[in-house]
């Protein structure tokens, strides 16, 4: 007698289920393509880049040469390397430094042979014959905030910024130091200085940014020109500022005289990666790079970019990319990630 009523039953269960079933097809998409990235951004044909091999999981963070082609690079947990072929290849250097402290080396920089590295915490080291030995110089335990950034500036002279903006000049080999600013700028989370001695500073949180030219004895506070965050900023060749922001954007300034004045928002491709650097290149190119191996470049002036395919097929975060006066170029990434400028 139940016979005759299967029929109904079961097309009462297919109309119940048709719609889970619609459910979980519809959330099976979004998961399988919230897994893809598409940018829609064009690869160059080519790069001018190169990986180089590190024998190293550290981060490299800074990059200095004493010549064309010697040099060396300094990062994370005590790291030190030193290259002879312009960067080609590098060799693991030792320092001696306490066995039982990780040091963080943040940043280094040569006049001809003479060379200073700043490192975390507390750390301070001079060489005057071309980084083949360094003395530690101890500093005040009253120093504002944590070395950040050296600037070699001739024979016996260097000025060190910390991360809290306080800034130092010595001209007797680091023996004294005198403060140039009377108030520090707060905790940052990236300070850039120019060519001519200006320094831009972006604050720990990214809700403002701060600027310093030489001679004022404070520094000048700017509110972000956006809601983003800002993530870092630096100094374009002729001396304007640029900045990188959350949400994946870049803005120019078109005025060195007048940080307030920003251009439109760009965002070159949304691909949940945010930029942490941007240069220029010898020929003129603007660089920009971040989060997965994100490596873009411009030879418009920002208008239109392009992925770098080298760039790409490096599983790793680009931190910092450097073009040195005489043209080379380096981009640092974490985990031993190194790439060279080849042309």
């Amino acid at each position: 007698m139940s016979a005759p009523f299967a029929p109904a039953r079961f097309s009462h269960l297919r109309r119940l289920l048709s719609p889970l079933l619609t459910l979980v097809l519809v959330i099976g998409l979004g998961f399988g393509l919230g897994g893809c990235v598409t940018t829609g951004l064009a690869k160059s044909g080519a790069s001018p880049w190169q990986a180089v091999p590190l024998a190293t999981n550290a981060n490299p963070l800074a990059v200095a040469f004493t010549d064309a082609r010697h040099g060396f690079l300094v990062g994370s947990n005590r790291l030190i390397l030193e290259t002879n072929d312009g960067g080609a290849s590098w060799e693991e250097r030792a320092l001696d430094l306490p066995e039982e402290e990780n040091f963080r080396l943040i940043s280094i920089d040569f006049d001809g042979q003479e060379g200073w590295i700043a490192g975390q915490p507390g750390l301070l080291l001079h060489s005057t014959d071309g980084g083949q030995n360094w003395s530690r110089l101890f500093l005040d335990t009253k120093l504002p905030g944590e070395p950040y950034l050296i600037t070699a500036l001739g024979r016996s002279r260097a000025e060190l910024a910390t991360n809290v903006g306080a800034i130092y000049e010595t001209g007797d080999a680091g023996n004294n130091w005198q403060a140039k600013v009377e108030d520090a700028a707060g905790a940052a989370r990236e300070l850039r200085r120019s060519a001519d001695g200006r320094y831009v500073s972006v604050s720990g949180l990214g809700n403002f940014f701060s600027t310093w030219d030489p001679g004022q004895d404070t520094w000048q506070l700017h509110q972000r020109v956006s809601s983003q965050r800002l993530q870092t900023m630096g100094f374009q060749p002729d001396g304007s500022l640029w900045m990188l922001a959350r949400g994946a954007q870049l803005r120019f300034n078109a005025d060195p005289a007048d940080p307030e004045q920003w251009g439109k928002a760009i965002i070159p491709i949304t691909n949940g990666y945010g930029y942490l650097d941007m240069a220029w290149d010898p020929e003129g190119g603007i660089w920009t790079g971040g989060g997965s191996g994100t490596l873009l470049i411009s030879v418009d002036g920002g208008q239109t970019w392009q992925k770098d395919p080298v760039g790409a097929q490096q599983p790793s975060n680009f931190t910092r990319i450097v073009f040195t006066d005489d043209g080379k170029g380096f981009v640092l990434g974490e985990r031993g990630s190194l790439l060279r400028w080849v042309g």
